[in-house]
Order: structure tokens, then sequence, then C-alpha cells
């Protein structure tokens, strides 16, 4: 599936994406993940715009960049959509090499 309005800085997820999916998968919580992303896509841009308030505590867990990449990316139509698809070709791919 295409996803023409998602931010450029795509590729600095997909290595992370992949590392939540095997921790998700480890504590059985994969199909939960699943099934928050369903419900929260619709309010992605209220949890960007929250991610951007928050921004400047956050910092002291998380560099700002990073944050704001998300924020970016939970903002953009079809972003939450595209990191569900990552997180489950990650599942499909630890489960090719099982």
């Amino acid at each position: 599936m295409q996803y023409a309005n998602l931010p450029d800085d795509l590729d600095r997820w997909v290595p992370r994406l992949r590392h939540w999916a095997g921790r998700l998968r480890a504590l059985r919580l994969d199909g939960a993940a699943g099934v928050l992303l369903d419900v929260a896509e619709p309010l992605g841009p209220i949890g960007a715009q929250l991610l951007w308030v928050a921004q400047p505590a956050l910092s002291w867990v998380a560099p700002r960049d990073e944050i704001a990449a998300l924020a970016r990316l939970i903002e953009a139509p079809g972003g939450v959509a595209w990191m569900r698809e990552q997180l489950a070709a990650a599942d499909g791919e630890e489960s090719d090499h099982e």
C-alpha cells in the first residue's frame, strides 16, 4: 500500500518498529498493540498535538527531534496505518525465521 502524505524521514522508524514488534511478540502483546493502533488511528492528529505540547517535558526521556518525528508521523494521514503495517511486516519476518 502506498502512503503519499507521510513524512520523508520514515527510514528512521523501520528498525525501531522492528525492535518494538519483537519486544511486543516476546511479551505476547502484539495482538493488543494492533488493536490499540486500530482504535487510536482516528485520534492520531490529537495525539500528535499532545506530543507537540508535551515535547519540552518529554525531552527528558527522548530527544526532541525524535518526539517531533513521531508527532509528524502520527499526524500525517495514514501514518498510524503505516506504523501498524510495519509492525505486522516485522512480525511476518520473524515468523519466517523461526
